[in-house]
């Protein structure tokens, strides 16, 4: 059966090597005949909550009008989610907090998803289980979600050092059996 997949990579650098675990995840799931969108957040405009709490009331909308209007609709959607980011500071980038915090209108309506995480780090398996955990802590938030995989690599620094490591045919791998 189809799924309808919906890949959010906070990855400030196209072809970073969080954003090529996602294209790999993505190739591997189009390859099973899944609806697979990414998101770049680096090439949307999604503005910081400001704490309004215009959102409160279960109404699914925002005071802000951004892109993350659009996505709302689309995690709403997606019968799969995959959260990726980078590590910084033994936790996921700021533009994947500002997105976490922008769902708010939305987060007592997802329910029933399976998710993946996708970590990259420069250093070491601490910084990858502590950003996992925060992912975690997110999606504790949420309704029936079942968190299917963890993919994530560690020790490098380049962009692109991705490449020819297991995470890759692990993303793929992911992808495929989504």
């Amino acid at each position: 059966m189809s799924k309808n997949i919906l890949i959010i990579s906070a990855s400030p650098r196209e072809n970073g090597n969080s954003d090529i675990l996602c294209d790999e995840f993505m190739r591997g799931a189009l390859e099973s005949g899944h609806h697979v969108e990414k998101i770049r957040l680096a090439e949307r405009n999604i503005n910081y909550c400001t704490g309004c709490c215009a959102c409160i009331g279960g109404k699914g909308t925002c005071a802000q009008q951004d892109d993350m209007t659009e996505i709302f609709g689309k995690i709403l959607a997606a019968d799969v989610l995959v959260l990726a980011s980078p590590v910084y500071f033994r936790t996921f980038n700021g533009q994947m907090k500002t997105f976490i915090d922008r769902v708010c209108p939305i987060y007592s309506m997802i329910r029933g998803k399976d998710v993946y995480f996708i970590v990259s780090a420069a250093g070491g398996k601490l910084p990858v289980d502590s950003t996992v955990q925060s992912f975690r802590v997110f999606t504790g938030c949420l309704s029936g979600i079942r968190e299917r995989g963890i993919i994530s690599v560690t020790g490098i620094w380049d962009e692109g050092g991705v490449r020819g490591t297991s995470a890759i045919k692990q993303a793929y791998s992911e992808g495929l059996n989504a």
